[in-house]
């Protein structure tokens, strides 16, 4: 999706924020936050994430505090809370395309600068988890390295300079509002991606807003296209899904004349928020039957407004019968486009089916057809996520 200004002119450098654009970070600090509160009598409830996105450890810390009445200070939450949160540095994931893009940038000799409000030793620890990173940035920077924090540009404006490259030249891939506003009051042209889900109609102030990293087109700003797609699909590490199929929203076969097997999301919350929304495909196995092509929209279908993520697969095979309780295994294999909206149900529709057409064709390519031997497709469902 794009917003703003037209995407017209050439940039010479990509600057990164690094927690919740490359870097899975929100889902252990809920984790540790949870843990912290306990300790101090209190329970997380999640409200405070929206506030917190983007912001500098103090600022933070004075949130949480004022929401849950903490009789401590800024310093003590942060001196008490840190050691937690650094245990887990470890087991931090980078987000889907984050390496991909770092490894074509530094392939493609395009200069990176990490900018983050965390500070500097946080940003390198954190980093240090993540094969090939550290040598791919010429630049880091720690909002304990400046004197103003996001949404003050003085960061950006910080690492262009260390680059020797124009602001106007410089591109910003950010996820939180006041990094966003940080860099376009440095002059520089930004990439919003959405940390929070649901919330791209308030990244108006970016040049464009995406999805997910995997949807970033490099060339729209004159830098090297990424060469990895392939007949309209793009290759991702293999994911793998399942449980009883149940009854979906009503609408597959009887609105869209698509017959989906809904598979219920209980089990699987912390996965869903691991993988962006948007449109897959694979392979499915049903636990009466054999394995089929199947394509699968994974996210809150904006045309019907969905409230939960929801997982909606369509088995690309003919069926005499409903399979309602029957166990479906998935093994998601690749990625074709962005979720989106659509003016009309016809041109839904017609989408939906060019996506099948483009499943369908894929999943016949070897880089693809092997996975129909994936051991999660051929072992009794265990109701538990596996990665081979």
């Amino acid at each position: 999706m794009s917003v703003g200004n037209p995407l017209n002119k050439s940039v010479s450098c990509v600057i990164l924020d690094l927690d919740g654009t490359l870097l899975n970070t929100d889902g252990i600090v809920s984790d540790v936050l949870k843990v912290y509160l306990v300790n101090h009598g209190k329970q997380w409830d999640g409200r405070e994430a929206q506030q917190i996105v983007g912001k500098t450890l103090s600022e933070a810390a004075a949130v949480i505090i004022d929401d849950y009445g903490l009789s401590i200070s800024a310093d003590e939450l942060i001196s008490e809370f840190t050691p937690m949160l650094s245990d887990q540095w470890c087991n931090i994931k980078a987000l889907p395309g984050a390496s991909r893009l770092i490894k074509h940038f530094r392939g493609e000799n395009v200069q990176m600068a990490l900018a983050s409000n965390s500070p500097r030793v946080n940003i390198e620890a954190k980093v240090s988890y993540q094969s090939g990173w550290k040598e791919s940035f010429s630049v880091v920077i720690g909002g304990d390295e400046v004197t103003a924090g996001k949404p003050s540009p003085e960061i950006f404006l910080e690492a262009a300079k260390k680059l020797n490259i124009d602001p106007s030249k410089c591109l910003v891939i950010e996820d939180s509002l006041t990094g966003v506003m940080a860099a376009k009051a440095a002059g520089m042209k930004v990439v919003a991606v959405p940390s929070l889900q649901k919330q791209s109609h308030l990244y108006t102030a970016a040049d464009e807003a995406i999805n997910s990293l995997l949807d970033l087109q490099p060339e729209k700003w004159g830098l090297p296209p990424f060469q990895d797609w392939i007949e309209s699909t793009l290759p991702i590490e293999p994911w793998y899904i399942g449980g009883p199929v149940i009854k979906g929203f009503g609408r597959g076969s009887k609105v869209l004349g698509i017959p989906t097997a809904n598979i219920s999301t209980k089990k699987y919350s912390v996965v869903l928020s691991e993988h962006p929304s948007g449109v897959y495909f694979g392979w499915a196995k049903l636990s009466e039957g054999g394995v089929y092509k199947m394509v699968v929209s994974i996210g809150w279908n904006p045309y019907f407004s969905n409230t939960e993520k929801a997982i909606e697969p369509w088995l690309l095979h003919e069926f005499d019968e409903d399979f309602y309780g029957k166990e479906l295994h998935l093994a998601i294999v690749g990625y074709i486009r962005p979720e989106a909206n659509f003016p009309s149900l016809d041109s839904l529709v017609e989408k939906i089916h060019e996506d099948r057409r483009v499943a369908e064709a894929a999943l016949e390519l070897p880089l693809y057809a092997k996975y129909t031997d994936a051991r999660y497709l051929r072992k009794p469902l265990n109701g538990e996520n596996n990665h081979l």
